[in-house]
């Protein structure tokens, strides 16, 4: 049995036999039949055979939390600051653009909506999406250790990530709706939508995510590139401006682009509906997406088996 594919094991006894499961299926003896004697059976339970991966992602549920947690709690871990970042980050965000693509660039925004406020509800699915490929691109390199020394499917680690940026998002979003407040946007039904689309963001960093976390494992250039794409993508992504301002003959080959669809899905659920909403440009990012999300997955499990021997 390979380092690859083993696990810790867990011992199991009943009134007649004394288990032991790991990754393979096998017998040992049982011991001579003496009286007094309780028969002994080595069982290496095939239980973490590619058929029941996904079964396996819901028995280390325990796990996820435990890492969730853990880069919950280590996150702000001595900082002056502490928790006040994931206030001063995006805030500093929105003055910066608001002051280049409103003030300069003389932009419009989105329906009746303060530009300010426009800005912001772009931010935060950027926010959510990119930290979620930023942080889980080198998720498996920082947990080398943990990989090399028991099973658990290691889908669970770049997985765990989310939850960190799920509290930043929260964090943003309870700032925002106090703005909203204090500007006189009060939402209506769409925002019952609102956390679809937070969903849908999760899904669309999680993909890339995926694959760059198993491609950093092999080669570590893979995380310099992942943080130049974002650099980049936050200024071609509507973030600082509305997708109104694209032509509309480039809409649809704009929303190539998955996160269109998310920031344009938060405005509209956010603003009383004035931010329009371009179906077509949607239905192209949930595509895109799926896809994503897919070849992700796809290429991690296939990458998975390699980790312990690479990494």
């Amino acid at each position: 049995m390979n380092a690859a594919s083993h696990e810790g094991v867990a011992l199991t006894s009943g009134p007649d036999q004394l288990g032991v499961t790991g990754n393979a299926s096998a017998k040992g003896p049982a011991g001579p039949h003496r009286p007094g004697h309780v028969a002994q059976t080595l069982i290496l339970e095939a239980g973490h055979a590619r058929a029941n991966y996904w079964r396996d992602l819901w028995r280390y549920r325990e796990l996820f939390a435990i890492l969730a947690w853990r880069d919950i709690a280590l996150r702000h871990r001595q900082s002056v600051l502490g928790i006040a970042w994931s206030v001063i980050r995006p805030l500093m965000t929105v003055l910066i653009f608001t002051v280049v693509f409103s003030r300069i660039a003389k932009l419009p925004s989105d329906g009746m909506a303060p530009y300010a406020l426009m800005v912001f509800a772009g931010i935060i699915p950027w926010n959510l999406l990119s930290n979620i490929v930023g942080q889980g691109s080198n998720s498996l390199v920082s947990n080398a250790g943990l990989i090399g020394k028991v099973y658990f499917p290691r889908l669970i680690v770049p997985g765990s990530v989310i939850a960190v940026t799920l509290v930043d998002a929260a964090i943003s979003l309870g700032l925002l709706f106090a703005m909203m407040v204090w500007f006189g946007f009060v939402p209506d039904w769409r925002i019952l939508l609102l956390p679809v689309f937070i969903v849908f963001a999760v899904f669309v960093g999680l993909g890339p995510a995926l694959w760059l976390s198993a491609a950093n494992v092999k080669y570590r250039d893979f995380q310099h590139i992942a943080a130049f794409a974002l650099q980049l993508g936050i200024y071609i992504s509507p973030v600082g401006f509305s997708s109104t301002t694209v032509p509309e003959q480039w809409r649809l080959l704009y929303s190539l682009n998955p996160a269109v669809g998310v920031i344009d899905g938060f405005r509209w659920s956010l603003f009383h509906g004035e931010a329009r909403l371009y179906l077509p440009g949607l239905l192209c990012s949930l595509g895109i997406t799926a896809l994503m999300l897919w070849v992700g997955i796809a290429y991690f499990r296939k990458a998975e088996r390699t980790f312990v021997d690479v990494i």
